[in-house]
């Protein structure tokens, strides 16, 4: 059933749905989670499953030895290279990493070359912890993007870091590739709600022509999948945000979620969008 959606054309009945799938995140234990893709070997394999499910995008963290989260430059580069290698996917490295992670490494992974990388847009309350991004940081990875060549997708976990991303904009101009893709981070507690309603409200108040992506974490991952297809976005589904499938059924592997996500773009008459779709939206050159 997946390799027949990844054959099929583009979509002629309405605008395509670009997917992003963000494997493994930093928060998840591998034991807890026996399914979380945490070494190379196991993230390749799913990025080809989600490559074959229906997906654009793949958003990366990458575990070290120990299956913890790690920065890792020679790690990250390892990585950018073997999933170009193995797939078309649009390879975009997390620039969050944990939430301990200093603002040094944080800004290295540019280094790693990558088609895209994550750009947050203010601090905010993650649960329990603290995620931090002061204006100054976020400047000087903005900066660093434009001049490395780097397409950033611009992180939202509330509506104050829309008035940031304005502010931004305005200061540094447009990003490399010119064109403004944004992704509405809902249901983190601390952040704001997953619910159609505030999804609307943050449409709204992007800036003008960009496009955008919505992620649901954990129960929220449904509500705001059918709201972002019915408002016209993109979506973002995996393991990072959600490891329950259904109640009380744990979530299996990544690739299911993409395709659950792909089923439900073909029924809004908005099928997947190809690797090199996704890339002609958002100014990223194939670098294949």
């Amino acid at each position: 059933m997946t390799a027949e959606r990844s054959s099929r054309p583009a979509a002629k009945a309405g605008p395509a749905t670009m997917i992003t799938v963000a494997p493994t995140g930093a928060e998840l234990e591998k034991s807890a989670v026996p399914p979380l893709p945490v070494t190379l070997e196991e993230l390749v394999t799913t990025a080809k499953e989600c490559r074959e499910a229906g997906a654009a995008i793949i958003h990366v963290h990458i575990r070290g030895s120990s299956a913890q989260p790690t920065l890792d430059l020679s790690r990250l580069k390892d990585t950018v290279h073997a999933l170009r290698e193995s797939t078309d996917l649009i390879v975009q490295l997390s620039t969050g990493g944990a939430v301990t992670d200093p603002f040094e490494r944080r800004l290295a992974v540019l280094d790693a070359a990558p088609d895209g990388c994550s750009l947050t847009c203010g601090t905010v309350n993650f649960g329990d912890e603290v995620f931090m991004n002061p204006w100054p940081f976020m400047c000087e990875l903005y900066v660093r993007t434009q001049e490395r060549g780097v397409v950033p997708e611009f992180e939202l976990f509330d509506l104050g870091h829309v008035a940031a991303l304005h502010r931004l904009l305005d200061k540094y101009g447009p990003p490399f590739g010119g064109h403004v893709h944004c992704d509405l981070v809902m249901g983190v507690p601390g952040g704001m709600p997953g619910d159609a309603a505030t999804l609307v409200q943050a449409v709204a108040a992007l800036p003008a022509g960009a496009t955008w992506s919505a992620t649901g974490v954990g129960r929220t991952s449904l509500p705001v999948m059918f709201a972002a297809l019915a408002a016209g976005g993109q979506l973002r589904v995996g393991m990072e945000d959600t490891i329950t499938f259904s109640r009380g059924r744990p979530v299996r592997s990544n690739a299911e979620l993409v395709e659950r996500a792909a089923t439900l773009a073909d029924l809004a008459q908005r099928p997947a969008m190809t690797p090199d779709q996704a890339r002609a939206m958002l100014g990223i050159p194939d670098r294949h």
